[in-house]
């Protein structure tokens, strides 16, 4: 038990450094922005991380209480997925309020990260653990960053960033009708969850460029 929850954590971090090693070699920011962003994107996956295991111990709360050791081998809900998710919309507006950071400009440098990682992880799954159900996710994501190589030197963050965020969501619908079910790193995503996070992206993104503009 424990070495399977030890080796889908090995696979989660190859896929993201692979990830991050993907966006060094593909941005077009200079060395010194890229160091920045990169340590930002630890950082803010480092607390992802921490996050989830806060919304784990949320959800079996009684049972922590109890017994701390046992959620050990509890393992992480798609609900904690989501908590992680909030928390870290949450530091990331704190921060972004306090202009301790360009929230736009690090989800433009993490969506390469974000589709290297996803990709990989997917690949891993299907050649190592023989899962077909990954096959479908994995074509969505080799459409996403080809068509992401091909626009993001062409056009604004915000249009790159709203395009991939539609195509994205839109290919996890498809999916989800398909195969009744998608996965995100090993956590199941609920059609309620994709649609809330696509329309509150949506929304932040169009706010963002009118501001710009204006």
């Amino acid at each position: 038990m424990i070495t399977a929850k030890v080796l889908s954590i090995a696979i989660i971090v190859i896929s993201l450094i692979a990830g991050l090693i993907s966006f060094y070699i593909i941005s077009g920011l200079s060395k010194a922005q890229k160091k920045k962003q990169m340590e930002e994107i630890a950082s803010q996956l480092i607390n992802f991380f921490i996050f989830i295991w806060l919304g784990k111990i949320i959800m079996n709360f009684f049972i922590f209480i109890k017994d701390p050791l046992a959620i050990l081998a509890y393992p992480s809900s798609s609900h904690a997925f989501y908590l992680a998710i909030l928390f870290s919309a949450l530091i990331l507006t704190y921060k972004s309020k306090r202009r301790q950071i360009d929230v736009f400009q690090l989800i433009k440098s993490f969506i390469p990260v974000f589709l290297v990682a996803s990709f990989v992880y997917e690949f891993i799954q299907i050649v190592w653990n023989n899962n077909t159900y990954s096959i479908g996710y994995t074509v969505l994501l080799t459409i996403l960053l080809i068509v992401y190589l091909l626009v993001s030197d062409r056009m604004a963050g915000p249009t790159v960033t709203l395009m991939m965020l539609i195509g994205w969501s839109a290919g996890v619908f498809v999916l989800e009708y398909i195969l009744s079910f998608t996965t995100v790193f090993g956590y199941i995503m609920d059609s309620w969850f994709i649609g809330l996070f696509f329309i509150t992206s949506f929304i932040l993104i169009i706010y963002k460029q009118r501001k710009l503009v204006s």
